[in-house]
């Protein structure tokens, strides 16, 4: 078996073959620790601290499939982190008029932390992508069905009419929430260079007259943002990475619980446009998108708390909390952006059935109206003698099988009053009609 054929995601459908799942595999890592390494050297030279042709040596050795990686992740475990035995190989590389300037004055923590900054820049941009595309899916849903009247559900009951625009709006708020907080983030990344203890001291040794300088050129060689401390153990980058990512996967979840919901055979308000087979059962089309990204909801809050268990760092440089971020937090990047590819495909093909809603809207004989009946009858009744008169006539409709609006008739003192059964569901159609237009003007 190759080492790139060795985490192929056989586990992981909700990830595997996507491009994030690409950007932070272990070729991904190798391109960015060498990307961090080449950057170092480029910075020092563009500080006069490193001769341009050393800086153009280190770039053009830096280069991935000169490496061995089954042989890097082995040799890993010598000292703790797969910097070392990249530095030592990219050493014999570069050649010996060279090498000494390869990773000079720089720690395995600062390239370490710089390279997955910049896997987490490639891979959120992949998932930004796709939380556009699934935003403007969702855009479409809206509009299309904004006067569509669905039952809402609370506690897991029908409670008052609403319509499925409003509900695709409200999903779509929660994707560009995830889009502004992931963009805010990935503008945010910084670059990581304090050497070995976080004071640039080896950087002065090696002939900088300011070191605080460098750390601002190296940022630049590498879009990132400069830090302002060295943050060997200050893990502010790794936690909001951490948030935004579970936030995000949070927020692609909902939509997914709601579609897993109305897609059930007995309610069949929603359903997939590509559902996946079944092993045993031919004739199921299962809601496969929704499943992964549901899946995923549950597995990010606990990366998470990983990532966020680690802020309390000891020292200036820890042992232990460092690296127990590695492994989270990639998966973290992968199963949030195969979750934002899913929620993409699923919006895209999500295919809505008004007839099935406005069956169900039925169901309860008109008792999804009893607020809106209550608040109509308030100002004739009074609010407490409206309340209960509802509360009384619901109960009765349920015992009976009847409708509400046909034994609301039979009470003398309602008689008189034109007691309209559509007005409900039409005024909540109508309301959440606004609110889904006022949704789809946020950008």
């Amino acid at each position: 078996m190759t080492a790139a054929a060795a985490d192929t995601g056989l586990l992981a459908p909700g990830r595997a073959a996507s491009p994030a799942a690409d950007e932070a595999g272990d070729a991904a890592y190798l391109r960015a620790l060498l990307d961090a390494e080449a950057a170092l050297t480029r910075a020092q030279a563009a500080l006069g601290l490193a001769p341009d042709t050393a800086a153009s040596a280190v770039t053009e050795a830096a280069v991935p499939d000169r490496f061995d990686l089954a042989s890097l992740a082995v040799r890993a475990r010598e000292g703790g982190n797969p910097v070392i035995p990249l530095v030592a190989d990219l050493t014999r590389a570069v050649g010996e008029e060279h090498g000494p300037y390869v990773h000079r004055g720089a720690t395995s923590q600062d390239i370490m932390d710089t390279a997955t900054m910049l896997v987490a820049r490639r891979v959120l941009a992949v998932v930004l992508s796709d939380l556009e595309r699934c935003a403007r899916a969702l855009a479409g849903l809206a509009a299309e069905h904004r006067d569509t009247p669905m039952a809402g559900r609370t506690l897991t009951q029908h409670a008052v009419p609403t319509t499925f625009g409003l509900k695709a709006a409200g999903w779509r708020s929660l994707v560009l929430d995830a889009r502004d907080r992931t963009t805010a983030v990935r503008d945010a990344l910084p670059a990581q260079l304090g050497g070995a203890a976080g004071t640039l001291a080896a950087f002065t040794a090696y002939g900088a007259e300011d070191a605080t300088a460098l750390p601002a050129a190296y940022a630049r060689e590498l879009g990132l943002r400069a830090p302002a401390l060295p943050w060997h153990t200050l893990r502010t980058p790794v936690a909001d990475l951490a948030g935004c990512l579970a936030f995000t996967s949070g927020a692609l979840g909902k939509a997914a619980a709601d579609v897993l919901t109305l897609s059930r055979t007995e309610i069949a308000e929603l359903s997939e446009g590509s559902g996946g087979g079944s092993s045993a059962m031919p004739h199921k089309s299962n809601p496969v998108r929704a499943t992964l990204i549901a899946a995923a909801a549950r597995r990010a809050p606990q990366l998470a708390a990983t990532l966020y268990g680690a802020l309390a760092a000891e020292d200036e440089r820890p042992a232990g909390p460092w690296h127990a971020e590695w492994e989270p937090l990639r998966d973290l990047l992968r199963l949030v952006g195969g979750a934002a590819r899913d929620a993409a495909e699923l919006a895209e093909g999500l295919r809505v059935h008004p007839d099935a809603m406005r069956r169900n809207l039925d169901l309860t004989g008109g008792l999804v109206l009893s607020e809106w009946l209550t608040a109509s009858l308030t100002p004739v009744l009074g609010r407490a003698r409206a309340k209960e008169l509802l509360t009384e006539t619901a109960r009765r409709a349920r015992a009976e099988g009847r409708p509400l609006t046909e034994l609301l008739a039979e009470k003398p003192e309602l008689r008189n009053m034109d007691l309209d059964a559509s007005a409900g569901p039409v005024r909540a159609a109508g309301s959440a009609a606004v609110l889904t237009d006022r949704a789809l003007e946020r950008r």
